[in-house]
């Protein structure tokens, strides 16, 4: 009787063993899905400055992107391109004129990274009236894109001409959207909405390249031109900050078209 009962224990551990040996092998898959998706998977931060890439500048860049673990994004569904038929009517003329204006762009589909980051209804911009390309493509609101184009046609390009004799060819940027906050603050910045650009340096078509960072004493031609940059930007924008405004702006100039009370403005 003994034999028998240890025979038919036997028998039960063998035949529950391969039931045993699934459960484990489909607990050890999850372990494995669950690590492979984290947070960084759900963040749309195309050109996002806190990431080294190839396209983008690494110096001091990464003090502008506070990390937050409350601003992960909800991971973004396939959505379809936007067509003329489905936007608000203010969206439609403001690609008219862009194409009026000689901008080159192409509509991308709406991004909703959280719930307060996105763009209803974005625009990738590869370049500007005069053949100026911007590199990398900007992902932008059509009314920044607007803003932006505008100012370097009416701006940026006749300033270098004077100064240099020579066109504008790139205009190298370092953030356009980007799902994060203002350095030192828990206020969310324009980047996060499309509203602002970074730019890091300037690339003339004689071959003269500016860095936006504070030019040297002797550097006359170029110390005019970045002037002229941050002071006639104001027409355009309603914030230019740059090199000489603080540590985190020593290397690049920001825009954005952020709405305040009163219209008021933040050039420095």
């Amino acid at each position: 009787m003994r034999k028998s009962f240890l025979s038919l224990r036997r028998g039960g551990r063998a035949a529950t063993r391969p039931h045993a040996i699934a459960v484990a092998t489909l607990f050890m898959a999850g372990l494995t899905a669950l690590s492979a998706c984290s947070v960084a998977d759900t963040l749309r931060p195309d050109v996002d400055v806190g990431v080294r890439t190839a396209a983008v500048p690494s110096r001091g860049l990464q003090a502008l992107v506070p990390s937050n673990p409350f601003m992960s994004g909800y991971p973004r569904l396939n959505a379809p391109l936007p067509s003329e038929t489905a936007m608000p009517a203010e969206e439609v003329q403001c690609r008219r004129q862009l194409k009026r204006l000689g901008v080159s762009y192409r509509d991308i589909a709406p991004i909703r990274d959280s719930a307060s980051c996105g763009i209803d209804w974005p625009v990738e911009v590869t370049g500007f009236s005069g053949n100026v390309n911007m590199k990398p493509a900007a992902t932008l609101t059509c009314d920044m894109a607007l803003a932006f184009g505008q100012w370097t046609k009416d701006e940026l390009a006749p300033a270098a001409r004077r100064r240099y004799l020579s066109g504008v060819k790139t205009i190298h940027q370092g953030s356009s959207y980007s799902c994060r906050q203002i350095a030192g603050s828990r206020t969310i910045s324009e980047h996060a909405k499309g509203n602002a650009l970074d730019v890091m340096r300037i690339e003339l078509k004689n071959g003269k390249d500016i860095d936006v960072r504070k030019p040297g004493w002797f550097a006359f031609r170029e110390r005019s031109l970045l002037n002229t940059v941050r002071s006639d930007a104001c027409g355009y924008f309603s914030t230019v900050l740059g090199p000489g405004y603080d540590a985190a702006h020593k290397d690049h100039f920001h825009f954005d078209i952020k709405e305040r009370r009163n219209g008021y403005k933040a050039c420095r």
